[in-house]
């Protein structure tokens, strides 16, 4: 790739260019609008696997394909964009689902031009979220993934009654844990300035001031206003209760990018900006986000298990499976970063299938509610099969990716902090309990009338599914590239917090070598 083509300023322009052309498309000739959905979103995919390609290892630069231009100079904000291995694959992940999303919504029929319009404008914002690296810039991208998902929610979810009350229930929620992030940019960029240098909200400048330019108070105070924001979207116990409406009102697509990607804006959060610009408040409340992080884990899945709609109990489990990407970030290690982060990608896959097909179910049967379903496997063998797999690799089951990611997590936290480590493994057996348990009320038995004639899934339904799973078995089995391209990223995270503060990685002791012919002394 020519080192000089902006592929970051591409990724984002591209589904913003797209968007703008639907909106010029006529509204009778819905087809056009599709058809332009479909090919942006393709080649927004087609980028972001030309940059995974592209993404070298062996680099010492802390991001990679930096651009730099200046924006607002008399304010120090700047357009700053650069990538690396923990960017990445949220870029790769957010790339891989909005065209499974919008193939998803073959079905749409209402207002499909205004549909694909914001969908596409969601893309272009999420790319620039994961991509910024200065916090103005970066809180105008997670601002704006607002407006397209308020929309995407209220104007096509399930419920005309109840949508738009979860639409904006989201949207107050995360609006107003947005108002502490905006304050805690200004604070930093201000404090910096008046530290005597140039006014700015470039992310390496304040990172390599912030932790020594700030006292411990205030730097406590800046963690505790970024976290809030982040800790509303992730969504973190007790910050959560937008999160089942939202999810269960969302037409499909918008449920798919919601768990699959916007969720993971709090931890790419937790991660880039807390972590990076306030290393040793981190460690000093690092005790308080592993203790909502363990409740939010099993809360989430005892209240899932409680849950008589099928699509809230999905909603639900995103509680759980977010409290271990949380839990890993502040085992503060690099294990457990490895494993938030693999979690994270995991999560998008697996809770993204679970997502589809109970949308599908709901096409057919127009209802979700567990107790009017029963015996589906018998009519419809192929989907139970396939609901069976998404299960499984929900769960956990060795040989998915969310077994590698909720191993690494735990292991890092039974490395510094056993106590949480212990109570949150609960939340593995409990996850199997609330969704075999659900399997079982609604595809084992004898199918009743209602239940016996709807149709199996077809091909463009499996073409959205198939490859979720396929990639959830293959990262389970061989996990090596991911975590040998997101191992110098977190190596530096962990680094940094350590030579910033306090803390210091645990050193996990390695096997001795044993001399041929000799035996291991006891």
């Amino acid at each position: 790739m020519d080192p000089n083509f902006p592929i970051l300023t591409t990724l984002i322009a591209v589904p913003f260019v797209g968007a703008f052309l639907v909106m010029l498309t006529p509204a009778r000739r819905p087809e056009i609008s599709r058809a332009i959905g479909y090919a942006v979103s393709a080649a927004t995919a087609g980028l972001a696997g030309w940059m995974l390609f592209d993404f070298s290892t062996t680099t010492h630069a802390m991001f990679q394909r930096t651009e730099t231009h200046t924006w607002i100079h008399a304010l120090g904000v700047n357009y700053t964009l650069g990538i690396d291995g923990i960017s990445l694959f949220m870029v790769l992940l957010s790339a891989l689902l909005f065209p499974i999303a919008l193939l998803a919504s073959a079905n749409v029929a209402v207002r499909l031009k205004s549909f694909i319009f914001w969908m596409l404008l969601l893309e272009g914002a999420l790319m620039g979220v994961f991509l910024s690296l200065d916090l103005m810039l970066f809180f105008i991208f997670f601002e704006l993934v607002l407006v397209p998902m308020y929309f995407i929610i209220s104007g096509w979810g399930s419920d005309p009654e109840r949508r738009v009350k979860a639409a904006l229930k989201f949207f107050v929620y995360t609006m107003a844990g947005s108002a502490f992030l905006f304050v805690g940019i200004l604070a930093v960029a201000f404090l910096h300035a008046r530290a005597g240098h140039p006014l700015t909200f470039d992310y390496v400048t304040l990172r390599n001031w912030a932790p020594h330019g700030l006292s411990s108070t205030t730097a406590t105070w800046l963690f505790v206003a970024f976290g809030v924001a982040f800790a509303v979207k992730v969504p973190l116990f007790p910050l959560h209760t937008w999160l089942p409406d939202a999810h269960t009102e969302a037409p499909t697509a918008g449920s798919v990018i919601l768990a699959g990607v916007l969720l993971k804006m709090g931890a790419y959060g937790f991660l880039r900006f807390s972590l990076g610009l306030f290393p040793n408040a981190a460690v000093d409340l690092s005790w308080l986000l592993l203790v909502l992080a363990a409740i939010g884990i099993v809360y989430g899945a005892v209240v899932a298990a409680m849950q008589t709609d099928l699509k809230r109990l999905v909603a639900y489990s995103s509680v759980a499976h977010m409290g271990f990407v949380v839990l890993g970030i502040f085992a503060l290690n690099t294990e457990g970063i490895d494993g938030a982060l693999f979690t994270m990608i995991s999560h998008g896959l697996t809770t993204g299938a679970l997502f589809l097909l109970v949308g599908m179910l709901y096409e057919r049967r127009h209802t979700r509610e567990i107790a009017n379903f029963r015996g589906l496997w018998k009519s419809v063998p192929v989907f139970g099969g396939l609901f069976l797999v998404t299960a499984f690799a929900s769960i956990g089951l060795p040989g998915f990716s969310g077994f590698i990611g909720e191993f690494l997590a735990l292991l890092g936290t039974f490395l510094t902090h056993r106590p949480y480590a212990i109570v949150s493994a609960v939340g593995v057996i409990l996850a199997a309990l609330y969704l075999l348990w659900a399997y079982q009320r609604a595809f084992t038995g004898e199918p009743d009338e209602a239940n016996e004639h709807i149709p199996d899934l077809n091909l463009r339904e499996l073409a959205c599914v198939v490859p979720l799973l396929a990639l959830s078995l293959f990262l389970g089995f061989y996990p090596k590239p991911v975590l040998e391209m997101v191992q110098p990223s977190v190596k530096t995270v962990v680094a940094h917090v350590d030579r910033s503060s306090h803390h210091r990685q645990p050193v996990i002791p390695t096997p001795k070598a044993v001399a041929p012919g000799k035996k291991e002394s006891r």
